[in-house]
């Protein structure tokens, strides 16, 4: 230990560094380069370049907006509500609806005037990949139809319809819809000479830009519009132009996985009207809440509640203050 210790106090002290000469650059480099800590590795890699040639199909043009409705647009009821649906097969399926509420009567005086009404309604639904048929009945006599037929991978046709015994109500429409890489095309047929198509194409990852047209013979009337849509992990944003004179805004902030604000904006030219609305989703453990509330005064929320494996509770509430017009509803869902 010792004569350790004697060698180590023995040794010469380290010979200073050499002087740098006069002019020479320091050893950190010259100017705030040399100074500064070094950039990250990620830094230094090249932004993604962007494959324009396989970009991702967009949302069909008439869904552009179904996040901001999904909050914005519950499917308010007043009364009482009740469905019950059952599986028959892993294909078909009958379901029951009863409502009971209240019915507006349009009148000319600013007093909202109320009539009590009940209604049921008999369903029958049919799901394949590649075929849904969908049928409604009510008892006041009309007949509600939806097919979904896949003619092709990229080629389907819709059919809407609904069959009312009081003349000239009863409506039909047939969409072709081609799916393509990176677009989407629509053509439209359907009863009173009309005619309409639209196209939407992905111009960036996040962005997609659209148009369509229309033609009513029977009235005469023709139209255009235009549209866009900007979406990503966090966020969707929506513009609708129209020349009927509308134009549209909509706007979604994902929160979290379970939290989304949304706001709407409206405005029409010929009428000069202006509406906006703020409204939130709420995914819980075992409920969802929805609301909104809109520039006109009106306040609304829907609650759906997960009562136990396919039974939901289900309550709906919307005030008007302005017009003194309250309705609060209650239901629940059997089978899904």
């Amino acid at each position: 230990m010792g004569s350790a210790a004697s060698a180590a106090s023995d040794a010469a002290p380290p010979s200073p560094s050499p002087a740098q000469p006069h002019g020479a650059a320091p050893p950190y480099g010259v100017g705030l380069a040399g100074i500064l800590p070094p950039k990250p590795d990620g830094d230094d890699k090249e932004e993604e370049k962007v494959d324009y040639l396989n970009l991702p199909c967009p949302v069909p043009y008439e869904e552009i907006q179904r996040e901001a409705l999904m909050s914005l647009k519950p499917e308010l009821f007043e009364g009482l509500r009740f469905d019950f649906t059952k599986m028959l097969t892993q294909k078909f399926a009958l379901s029951h609806s009863v409502l009971m509420g209240s019915l507006e009567v349009p009148s000319q005086s600013a007093d909202v005037i109320k009539v009590p009404t009940s209604q049921y309604e008999f369903g029958a639904n049919f799901l394949d990949p590649k075929l849904m048929l969908i049928g409604r009945l009510m008892t006041d006599g009309r007949l509600n139809a939806r097919v979904k037929c896949d003619l092709t991978e990229n080629l389907a046709l819709k059919i809407n319809a609904q069959l009312t015994s009081e003349p000239h109500y009863s409506q039909g429409m047939f969409n072709f819809d081609y799916k393509g890489t990176d677009y989407r095309a629509q053509f439209q047929i359907g009863n009173n000479a009309f005619y309409g198509a639209n196209y939407i194409q992905s111009v960036t990852p996040n962005l997609s830009m659209g148009t369509e047209i229309f033609w009513l013979g029977q009235q005469r009337k023709s139209g255009i519009g235009f549209n866009s849509r900007y979406n990503t992990d966090k966020m969707v944003g929506t513009l609708q132009v129209a020349s009927t004179g509308i134009v549209a805004l909509s706007y979604v902030q994902k929160v979290s996985e379970k939290v989304s604000l949304a706001t709407d904006f409206m405005y029409n030219h010929m009428s000069r009207d202006v509406t906006s609305s703020v409204g939130y989703d709420y995914i819980l453990r075992q409920c969802r809440l929805r609301g909104k509330v809109d520039s006109n005064g009106v306040v609304a929320a829907y609650l759906e509640e997960r009562l136990n494996m396919g039974v939901n509770f289900l309550l709906s509430a919307e005030i008007d203050h302005p017009k003194k017009n309250y309705k609060f509803g209650f239901g629940m869902t059997v089978g899904e």
